[in-house]
């Protein structure tokens, strides 16, 4: 009888903490697996080799920033044969990550994008949205760079200035906003930590996000371009 009902109280753990869990809240949905990975990545780079001309990606307008515009189509993987199953922590199975290729035409590369990060965004932007219909400017406060500033909060109803939380370091990081009223991610905190901890040959000029992609699963979304000057990074703009 105990070891029936052993066996009995196993299955039901089973149960509960797997087939019967909503996917969206297992945990291998909620981290950035390294296996997972790899495994589209195999997955896009024979998909490459069988169909040269081609990438497995969704299409998006010319204008979408780079670390959005190559989300990979995993309907094109599974179609062709090449991948049965899709990772358990993607946005197409629950998960919080997307899944884009980077440097498609030299080395097509796999990432991800963290979805509670964009989540928090796309929170004050609805604010902002509400603000701006009965109001003819955005909320600017101060001018951070040319054409960049920080939010008002108060106006939006926040009782600090938005931020999100980084991927990279677990900080705050600011929410700004452009001259049109457009958010974005301020990365620069993370872009100073990455200057100094790796190596590196970006100069003034070049677009440091990459260093960012370069040593982590997660790439920099819904952030401005950012470039190093005296050895710190700053804002992309022409001059800087």
């Amino acid at each position: 009888m105990h070891r029936k009902l052993l066996s009995m109280m196993i299955l039901t753990t089973f149960l509960l903490s797997g087939c019967l869990y909503p996917e969206n809240r297992l945990a291998k949905n909620q981290t950035p697996n390294q296996l997972q990975l790899e495994t589209v990545q195999t997955a896009v780079d024979q998909f490459v080799e069988k169909y040269p001309m081609e990438l497995p990606i969704k299409t998006r307008e010319q204008d979408v920033p780079i670390f959005r515009k190559y989300p990979v189509n995993f309907e094109r993987l599974k179609e062709s044969g090449i991948m049965a199953e899709l990772p358990g922590n993607s946005y197409e199975r629950g998960g919080v990550y997307q899944y884009v290729i980077i440097t498609p035409e030299e080395d097509p590369t796999v990432k991800v994008i963290d979805l509670r990060t964009i989540q928090d965004v796309r929170d004050v932007n609805m604010r902002l949205i509400a603000y701006r219909n009965e109001h003819k400017y955005p909320p600017f406060k101060e001018e951070v760079a040319e054409d960049i500033y920080s939010i008002n909060y108060e106006l939006i109803g926040l009782d600090e200035p938005p931020t999100v939380v980084s991927p990279y370091s677990g900080n705050r990081l600011p929410i700004l906003m452009d001259v049109n009223g457009n958010l974005y991610i301020d990365y620069r905190q993370d872009l100073y930590n990455a200057l100094q901890e790796y190596d590196h040959n970006y100069e003034n000029g070049d677009d440091i996000r990459f260093l960012l992609a370069d040593h982590s699963a997660i790439v920099p979304a819904y952030s401005l371009p950012y470039t190093v000057k005296d050895g710190e990074p700053v804002f992309y703009q022409k001059g800087s």
